[in-house]
């Protein structure tokens, strides 16, 4: 671990420079983050390399094009070499993805903010109670033999279906190839 400190410095919006193989799409997320600017401030500094290149926050510097900021925070990273900036912009984007929310905690904390949490892209609906149970319209006739058989497995994506009894080790040692 490096033990360098960095100073947040303002430049000029238009002396950033994006990185033209920036793999993340990221248009979508710009109203939220522009929101979180506007609620918030600019508390996430844009970190660029010793050329004014962006390493991460290239949906910061939109969200700031959009609000008309002259001026954004940013930390120059001048110490990594080209294969450390090239590993950190991905690292940076793929570890929020590893996280998961805990439902039960998101939505206690969601009920305690007097804020419009939409505006950040939380989808509200998701979390409020739904006290009216809706039936399944289901009116398609159940075939006579079905498709699957027990012991049948079905592959989707990196995941693993079977038709059988989840109780019984010897159909779980079969569904997972022997590594349970």
């Amino acid at each position: 671990m490096k033990d360098k400190k960095y100073d947040v410095q303002y430049m000029d919006i238009d002396s950033l420079i994006p990185y033209v193989n920036n793999p993340r799409k990221n248009d979508q997320a710009v109203d939220a983050v522009a929101s979180s600017i506007i609620n918030f401030g600019f508390k996430n500094p844009i970190v660029v390399d010793a050329n004014n290149e962006i390493i991460n926050g290239h949906t910061r510097l939109k969200a700031a094009k959009k609000l008309g900021l002259k001026e954004v925070p940013v930390i120059v990273a001048d110490d990594l070499t080209e294969d450390q900036v090239r590993a950190f912009r991905l690292a940076d984007n793929k570890v929020a993805e590893l996280a998961d929310w805990d439902e039960d905690m998101l939505s206690a904390e969601l009920s305690f903010i007097d804020m419009d949490m939409e505006s950040f892209g939380f989808d509200l609906d998701d979390h409020e109670e739904d006290d009216e149970v809706v039936e399944d319209e289901y009116n398609d006739e159940l075939p006579e033999e079905p498709t699957a058989k027990l012991g049948d497995i079905y592959k989707l994506g990196r995941h693993r279906l079977m038709c059988g009894d989840s109780t019984s080790p010897e159909a779980i040692q079969t569904l997972t190839g022997g590594s349970w």
